[in-house]
């Protein structure tokens, strides 16, 4: 009876936390962005590739072009544009500290849409990032500033939304600004798992234990560990009401009723949203795309105010005794789940040694070397300990001009960008050498990066590990029509031309309309021209020149003609 008065008292007081949290938080000053009520399909903390998610995504019913709307007084701030990211986005700063994002838009209001454009024309950029004064385009709670979209990193038509502190720019997690959002159901818990931390969580990796669900509590058998010094992460998600798993906002972890670690996804700065990839088992989520986060810090995980410092989570079995572990998930209203367990060091025991490599460690600067490459990782670069194995193969033919670099694997995640040079396998004369890229490949995906030459060395950084090999390049990047034929009349409203190339990306693609520069957005790998006033109905013919260049610096023109 003591000991669970003792929990009752120990939950009551986490609540508290996070009703202080939100307290210390403006509520309702701020409304809901949009004209319909908020169904979230991502809210704040959600985990991401090599991020945390910054803000709320509010359903838009699958549509684009809803009304968007201030979601408080104040004045725009800034716009940006860009092909990735946030694609079209909207900063509203407020008097009260805090400035507001809207992310994913199809487009701005008319007086700050005809601003934009006159920028671009004037710069000759499609992409721009514009600060505004605040008189230039104040606007009020409830006011049109946008139309909802699905441009930039988006997969479907939704509002991203963000709250951030205006000074510091830090992330603030929107749910703690009391928006009415109904949410009575618990997180779910779905799988537990325990580490051997003698040496890191990546070696020899997670060991599943089966959660099962008596009731309203979560529980486990029995769990035999075959090491004295281990930790646990969990494997969860919170509904609220609607459908889609969301993020975990709060977990804490207790060892015979004693709080050994907590965490809860308050804030976040972009600068440090990467240290995701420290709070998360990242080799299920790269290779498993398995979502399971850590109830324990890792040495190289420096996120502030995740976690308390003096909570490690790291359990040291001094005994062969039962022990109780109990975790707790909160959502943001307080909604609790429990999942209760015992583990027992087993007698037999297990020596273990990580695997064959030469180890790189959390928070230490290390080189690597092979016969015709260097690795450079700076002090910041690993979570936890790897065991680093780097090696080269031939890889000849075709465009390949080095050996393949094999970086360990790709399902290890490094922080900051690392260094790798490379030497060619054959000699290479001078327009050779300006067209080398460097590639690199994870998983299925690839990156290239123009290569740097060093003396005799070709540089690179990445942010992933992988195979990494230098490929001459001499091929052209194209643009071709995408819903209209060349020389034919064009119908509707406008222009579409799709991009390719071999090896990399079309870093620059210049379009001209009988002389004069056309402003054509980028939609992921097309380039598209919303008809304007510079190509009015009814103008004749046209002739459209596009000048593209790729990552190694090959450009071509090509010619089109077309009526409308």
């Amino acid at each position: 009876m003591k000991i669970c008065c003792k929990f009752l008292s120990i939950i009551c007081f986490i609540a508290g936390i996070i009703v202080q949290a939100q307290n210390n938080y403006p509520q309702n000053y701020f409304r809901n962005p949009l004209n319909i009520p908020i169904q979230l399909t991502a809210n704040f903390g959600a985990v991401r590739s090599n991020h945390f998610h910054m803000g709320l995504d509010m359903r838009t019913n699958s549509r684009e072009n809803l009304p968007v709307v201030a979601a408080a007084d104040g004045y725009v701030s800034r716009i940006k544009t860009e092909r990735y990211g946030f694609g079209n986005a909207v900063y509203i700063t407020h008097p009260n500290g805090y400035t507001t994002v809207y992310a994913h838009l199809n487009k701005y209001f008319d007086k700050l849409d005809e601003n934009v454009k006159a920028q671009q024309y004037k710069d000759k950029k499609w992409e721009q990032d514009i600060t505004f004064s605040p008189k230039q385009f104040p606007v009020t709670k409830g006011q049109l500033i946008a139309l909802s979209g699905n441009t930039g990193g988006s997969a479907g038509p939704h509002l991203h939304f963000e709250i951030r502190d205006t000074k510091t720019e830090e992330c603030i997690n929107p749910l703690l600004f009391g928006f009415n959002i109904p949410d009575n159901v618990a997180p779910v818990i779905s799988g537990l798992y325990w580490y051997d931390r003698r040496f890191s969580t990546y070696e020899p990796g997670a060991n599943t234990i089966a959660v099962k669900k008596l009731g309203n509590v979560y529980t486990t058998n029995i769990v035999q560990v075959s090491s004295p010094s281990i930790s646990f992460a969990i494997k969860a998600f919170d509904k609220a009401n609607q459908g889609f798993n969301l993020g975990i906002y709060n977990a804490e972890l207790f060892l015979d009723d004693q709080l050994i670690y907590s965490f809860s996804i308050d804030k976040v700065s972009y600068d440090d949203t990467r240290y995701l990839n420290g709070c998360i088992d990242y080799t299920k989520f790269a290779r498993d795309k398995m979502s399971i986060q850590h109830l324990s810090s890792l040495p190289g995980m420096k996120l502030q105010g995740y976690s308390l410092p003096n909570e490690t989570g790291i359990i040291t079995l001094q005994d062969e005794a039962v022990h109780t572990i109990k975790i707790v998930l909160k959502d943001v209203k307080g909604n609790t789940s429990h999942l209760t367990t015992k583990i027992q060091l087993s007698k037999k025991g297990h020596p273990f040694s990580p695997a064959e490599g030469k180890t790189a460690k959390a928070n230490e600067a290390k080189t690597f070397r092979t016969q015709n490459a260097e690795l450079i990782l700076s002090k910041n670069a690993l979570y936890d300990a790897v065991p680093f194995d780097m090696y080269e193969k031939s890889d000849g033919g075709g465009s390949v001009v080095s050996n393949a670099i094999i970086l360990h694997n790709p399902y290890i995640p490094v922080h900051d960008y690392y260094t790798i040079r490379i030497k060619p396998n054959r000699k290479l004369n001078n327009d050779e050498k300006d067209k080398v890229v460097m590639q690199l490949f994870y998983g299925s995906d690839t990156d290239v990066v123009k290569g740097k030459w060093n003396g005799e060395w070709v540089e690179g950084e990445f942010k992933r590990l992988g195979t990494v090999t230098l490929l001459l390049d001499n091929t052209l990047p194209l643009v071709s029509p995408s819903g209209w034929k060349d020389g034919a009349i064009v119908n509707g409203g406008s222009l579409r031309l799709k991009g390719t190339t071999q090896t990399g990306d079309i870093v620059s693609l210049v379009a001209e309309l009988d002389g004069q520069w056309l402003r054509f957005a980028r939609v992921k790998n097309d380039f598209v021209y919303v008809f304007d006033e510079k190509c009015p109905k009814g103008s004749g013919g046209h002739t459209l020149k596009v000048t593209t260049t790729n990552t190694a610096g090959n450009t071509n023109v090509q010619t089109f003609t077309f009526q409308r």
